[in-house]
């Protein structure tokens, strides 16, 4: 019998592979450039697509280097049991070998003290896998033994001596061993992996790179060269090859370009074969590698999933939500679905993937009660289970689609709470923070404790220094917004010049985006003719936190417009009429917007149309509103509407008014629904608390006014700005 395992042990020769202490693994969804969120990964990821910089939340990057603590456990590899054909291109990890004791390997590590320096690779290849067989409870005890030491040492060594299949075998007993993925003799085998791989077949290439996976070296350099060596075999690409090369390439978050077509003409060819967990992992694969592929393939991909929603595991459907988000796919028949399969799966699902179905309501703009009173209902009792990253996303979805704390309490007092319980976490995801209080302010909630820490000058320094993430305007909007709703506060601020510089930086984009759009572009022309001039209508960000412009007019108490921009040389003094800019109205020109007669004894009829003659006025609020009545028959909701006379409208008036006239895009609105956004919902909260009447010219009403008469429009907007005044 051989001596105590004590005197056998070595355990300083295994602790030289230990990584540094700040070498974690990676994992975790990043936020790009659009605020704490997303960058410009998909297809329609831009500014203009929800006119602000807040969090999109849809894209997954390896840059955080701080494992968040989740005890979430799901079977990612499920989809392995749908045909047996991957059996030689993965590793079961549900069949491990059965086990050995201690006792039984003893021998095994005698054989290799004996041989010593006689080692052959023979002797590596039927060691290994006996010793892989020994129960995992006492793999650590074996790490430390100076005979198993010895045979890794010779592995090492004569690495360049195996042959591809036996690298396999090798790589098999490593994982089963749980040979930390640090070890050197990994990237020995890997680089032998990577040499031998154009000689390799697609099951050896797939094969190798998922037990790389198992063993967690991620990212893999050899999946770079599964990726090179795939372009030249895929004629032999079926079914499980594709699905498990899109589970490979989304654990390793990259898929190259040259792939993306053939990969997705191979998953046309192929999705009518595809089983229901399937297709969740290949939407997990193309969410992973940030993959944009046409739209139509991706309708085709969710209609599929559609067929099987009732089979489809949680993983799975989240999955599909998962890339649908990245995708900005507004399918409406898997959405009316999820409103009947989430309040029927919520009680089984794990917080996890509740944030990812929410993730999605929000970022495709639906909101659907059923959805989300049954998540909101679900999440107080999972708390406990919550990262930083599901409570500040779970926050900002709900948050975002204007869901009030009064329909349920409970929901967000518990992840407020959830925040404070994870302080910790926020060291390296500091995003997190930002996210669940951008949410809370969206419905005005306001947690002082987490705001002063998330504004303390630490946490900014630390904010800032997250290179792979722009955080300055959520900083930014953060601080505005405490300001102005919450004028008790007393902590600490955000510093001015970091104030400018993002306000700064905003404007510049917006000039070359919102300011752009033609729909902005007309509402500007028409309202300076119908005040009389550039210098009574400005275009700028009222409120630079809220992220997007408006078209700022000022009005005294008489209702005349007031100069906002410096005006052109031009008298100062004088009454608006008397100005004759503008645009002035007279009997003729209202007979002809109105498609009615001359009335019998109008000054028209005799005194022609020139604008200068006495028949000729500046028309008031109340005729406006007849003309407007008579005109705009495309615009029912507004026809309904009259306005009063000039003096009642006008009578309470004791100072200018400022108004804020905002030319929202439908991307700021809940899908077929007139409920704004929450940034924006907040920012007309703003706007009013700034002291400014808000003036809508809302998608429906102007996309039609668009293309009408420019007297049309100007009659449109007349009403529009003096209906504001009731």
């Amino acid at each position: 019998m051989s001596e105590p395992h004590s005197a056998q042990t070595a355990p300083q020769n295994w602790d030289r592979f230990l990584p540094p202490s700040n070498a974690c693994s990676t994992g975790g969804e990043r936020r790009g450039v659009c605020g704490a969120a997303a960058g410009a990964e998909g297809r329609n990821a831009q500014f203009s697509r929800s006119d602000n910089h807040l969090p999109d939340l849809r894209c997954i990057s390896s840059s955080n280097t701080y494992p968040e603590t989740s005890d979430y456990k799901v079977n990612r590899r499920a989809f392995l049991k749908c045909r047996p054909n991957y059996g030689s291109m993965a590793l079961d990890l549900t069949q491990r070998p059965h086990s050995l004791e201690w006792v039984e390997v003893l021998p095994v590590l005698q054989k290799v003290s004996i041989l010593k320096d006689r080692l052959k690779l023979a002797d590596v290849l039927r060691f290994l896998p006996e010793l892989s067989r020994l129960h995992r409870d006492q793999l650590l005890m074996l790490k430390k033994d100076q005979r198993f030491l010895m045979l890794f040492r010779f592995c090492k060594e004569h690495i360049h001596l195996f042959s591809a299949l036996e690298l396999l075998e090798v790589m098999q007993s490593f994982v089963w061993l749980k040979i930390p993925h640090y070890h050197s003799v990994l990237d020995a085998c890997e680089s032998e992996l990577s040499r031998q791989a154009c000689q390799m077949s697609l099951h050896q290439l797939l094969f190798a790179a998922d037990m790389l996976h198992c063993i967690g070296r991620q990212p893999s350099p050899f999946l770079l060269h599964v990726c090179r060596s795939v372009q030249l075999l895929l004629g032999e690409m079926g079914v499980p090859e594709l699905v498990q090369l899109w589970y490979l390439m989304g654990e390793g978050r990259h898929c190259p370009n040259t792939l993306v077509q053939p990969l997705e003409h191979l998953l046309i060819r192929h999705l009518h074969q595809l089983h229901p967990e399937e297709i969740g992992t290949v939407c997990l694969g193309l969410f992973k590698t940030q993959t944009s592929i046409s739209e139509s393939t991706v309708i085709h991909l969710v209609d599929s999933a559609l067929t099987y929603v009732t089979e489809l595991s949680d993983f799975a459907i989240v999955n599909v939500n998962k890339y649908m988000r990245f995708s900005y796919l507004f399918h409406k028949r898997w959405l009316e679905a999820m409103a009947q399969e989430v309040p029927r799966r919520v009680n089984k699902m794990a917080v996890q993937g509740l944030m990812h179905v929410t993730l999605t309501c929000s970022a495709l703009h639906y909101q659907n009660s059923s959805i989300l009173n049954s998540i909101a209902e679900r999440v107080p009792s999972l708390v406990s289970h919550c990262r930083s990253k599901d409570a500040g996303k779970l926050l900002w979805s709900f948050g975002t689609l204007g869901y009030l704390p009064t329909q349920n309490p409970a929901f967000y007092s518990s992840l407020t709470e959830a925040l404070r319980q994870r302080k910790s976490e926020f060291q390296h995801f500091p995003e997190h923070l930002l996210t669940g209080l951008l949410g809370l302010a969206f419905v005005s909630q306001f947690p002082e404790d987490l705001i002063a820490l998330a504004l303390s000058p630490k946490y900014v320094e630390l904010a800032m220094r997250k290179a792979h993430v722009e955080l300055r305007r959520d900083l930014f909007t953060l601080d505005e917004t405490v300001a102005l709703e919450l004028p008790q506060y007393t902590g600490p601020r955000l510093d001015s010049e970091i104030k400018e510089e993002v306000a700064e930086m905003l404007w510049n984009f917006v000039q070359l985006d919102v300011c752009q759009r033609p729909d902005v572009q007309e509402a500007e022309s028409v309202l300076k003719d119908l005040l009389g001039g550039e210098q009574y209508v400005c275009k700028r960000m009222i409120l630079p936190h809220t992220r997007t412009i408006d078209l700022e007019v000022h009005l005294d108490p008489k209702g005349q417009p007031i100069p906002v921009n410096p005006p052109p040389a031009a008298p100062s003094n004088q009454e608006w009429v008397n100005l004759n800019t503008g645009v002035t109205i007279t009997d003729q020109l209202f007979t002809q917007l109105t498609n009615a007669k001359s009335p019998p004894n109008s000054p028209a009829s005799s005194a022609g149309l020139n604008p200068g003659s006495s028949s000729s006025s500046v028309l008031m609020p109340d005729e406006r509103g007849r003309l407007f009545e008579s005109a705009l028959d495309v615009t029912p909701d507004i026809t309904k509407a009259r306005l009063g006379t000039t003096q009642s409208v006008l009578k309470d008036l004791k100072r200018p008014v400022k108004v804020a006239v905002q030319v929202p895009g439908r991307n700021q609105f809940c899908v077929q629904s007139q409920q704004l956004l929450g940034l924006h919902a907040m920012k007309r909260r703003h706007l009013k608390l700034a002291g400014y009447q808000v003036v809508e010219l809302s998608p429906d009403e102007w996309s039609v006014m668009y293309r009408k008469r420019h007297s049309m429009k100007l009659g449109y907007l007349h009403c529009k700005i003096y209906e504001c005044l009731k």
